[in-house]
């Protein structure tokens, strides 16, 4: 039996009727597009490199350990790939009304967590495919090395028929509880035995996050008594609107070099933007707010990538929404990531993440549930930055053209922004609570207007230095 990890259970505690905790994307191909059987028969030709996809996830009685995965006796491909249309010749809004509606649907906790849906009847010949998988059996990092699963790199790429399969013997309620509570209690021997070192290395983790903690205490005092945009946090609804914005990768580099920082503070420059424009419009913008998000990273090490569980910590970023000046906005965001680079250097963030796997696994759901349907104040929305491919893929021999991805919200935290990167295009993509953001199109519209001025003052600095 594979058990989930401390922070793949939490994922999958943390899901409710109204929040779903998938990861997607909406992925357009250069038409005409395959039929139904061929992107079947692909799949299953690959599914067996990936066995998770095949189980599903199966709770231990009384919650005395972790979750674990199993087989799915039942597993029929046909519930899992799907086939539908938009009229055509179907557009960019009617592909986001699709997706959101399909993205915005909980995954089957009984089955296998994933989903992919083939979409006909796109405009310029055109035709799309809608990915669901859930966050308990995946992170953004390995999310994109899984794209080797069903993408190609040469359009002209063979691939082996589909194997029989057949599923392992499902364990019975008593051997789950017997394996659990011998988990829980050789885990931490295990563990020690394969890393004598593994204790201190945590206990040394914890200590470095303790003396991190104390040097960013003015930080996080400054956080505590900032004043936040308020109405972007509150409950969260069935239903979602999702809207993406398209920039260009070289736009983004330019800014940079010009202005200074990462990509990565350019983007977040821009986000910041887009909130101030949509603050701005419901009139709730003030001097000194700022949208508090939470912005995951990745600890995943070289040597792991493609592992399918979740290595991931995060940051709390406060971006300057009241500050007129884009310039300000930007210093702003430099000065708080560098800060975070520094304390992220001084803390073994591994250690302390793994050492959730020792956290009792009953009190491990019971929190994990609770604070998802307490909610929670501190930040107002989630930003993750995952790097894609710079080459181009194919699907049964189309190309993709573009890739949008899609975040989940949960726990107060009523939008969350998705940016992915492919070829020379980074793409945003935003899902937000259906009432609690009818505005969703200001968000994006100023997301754009946010690179454009980014840009624009680039191409200013860029003279005067050249004249000097």
């Amino acid at each position: 039996m594979d058990r989930l990890s401390a922070t793949d259970a939490g994922f999958y505690y943390a899901e409710t009727e109204n929040a779903p905790l998938h990861v997607g994307s909406v992925a357009v191909f250069e038409g005409p597009a395959p039929s139904y059987g061929d992107l079947v028969r692909l799949l299953l030709s690959k599914l067996p490199q990936v066995p998770r996809y095949r189980q599903r996830v199966r709770e231990v009685p009384f919650s005395l350990g972790r979750p674990v995965w199993v087989d799915d006796p039942h597993f029929q491909i046909l519930y899992h790939v799907r086939h539908t249309a938009v009229p055509k010749p179907g557009g960019a809004e009617q592909l986001r009304n699709l997706a959101g509606r399909v993205l915005g649907q909980r995954l089957d906790m009984a089955k296998p967590l994933w989903e992919v849906w083939l979409v006909e009847g796109l405009e310029n010949d055109r035709w799309a495919l809608i990915s669901k998988v859930h966050h308990c059996m995946v992170d953004g990092v390995a999310g994109t090395d899984l794209m080797q699963i069903m993408f190609d790199l040469d359009p002209n790429a063979e691939h082996t028929p589909p194997r029989d399969w057949s599923p392992q013997r499902t364990p019975s309620s008593l051997a789950m509880i017997a394996g659990a509570l011998t988990e829980t209690a050789t885990a931490p021997l295990r563990s020690l035995v394969h890393s004598p070192d593994a204790l201190t290395t945590g206990a040394k983790g914890l200590v470095g996050s303790a003396r991190a903690a104390v040097s960013t205490v003015p930080a996080l005092a400054r956080q505590a008594l900032t004043p936040l945009a308020r109405t972007l946090t509150g409950p969260i609804g069935p239903h979602r609107r999702w809207a993406w914005s398209d920039a260009q990768f070289e736009d983004l580099r330019t800014a940079r070099t010009a202005l200074g920082g990462t990509v990565n503070d350019i983007v977040l420059t821009a986000i910041t933007r887009g909130f101030r424009d949509l603050l701005k419009g419901r009139g709730a913008l003030g001097a000194d707010t700022v949208v508090r998000t939470m912005v995951p990273i990745s600890v995943r090490k070289e040597g792991e990538r493609g592992s399918l569980d979740n290595r991931v910590t995060a940051v709390f970023v406060d971006l300057p929404v009241g500050e007129a000046d884009p310039l300000a906005r930007l210093a702003s965001i430099r000065s708080q990531m560098d800060e975070y680079k520094r304390t992220m250097q001084a803390v073994d963030a591994r250690s302390i993440i793994g050492m959730g796997d020792y956290v009792a696994p009953t009190l491990l759901a019971m929190g994990v549930r609770a604070a998802a349907q307490t909610g929670q104040m501190w930040c107002q929305a989630v930003t993750t930055n995952v790097p894609g491919p710079r080459v181009p893929l194919y699907v049964l021999g189309s190309r993709m053209v573009s890739a949008h991805p899609y975040v989940p919200i949960a726990g107060g935290t009523r939008v969350s922004i998705g940016i992915f990167s492919y070829l020379n295009e980074m793409t945003f993509g935003i899902n937000a609570d259906f009432d609690a953001f009818p505005d969703v199109d200001v968000l994006s519209e100023g997301i754009c207007r946010g690179i454009a001025e980014l840009v624009g003052l680039a191409a200013e600095k860029q003279p005067a230095a050249a004249s000097r």
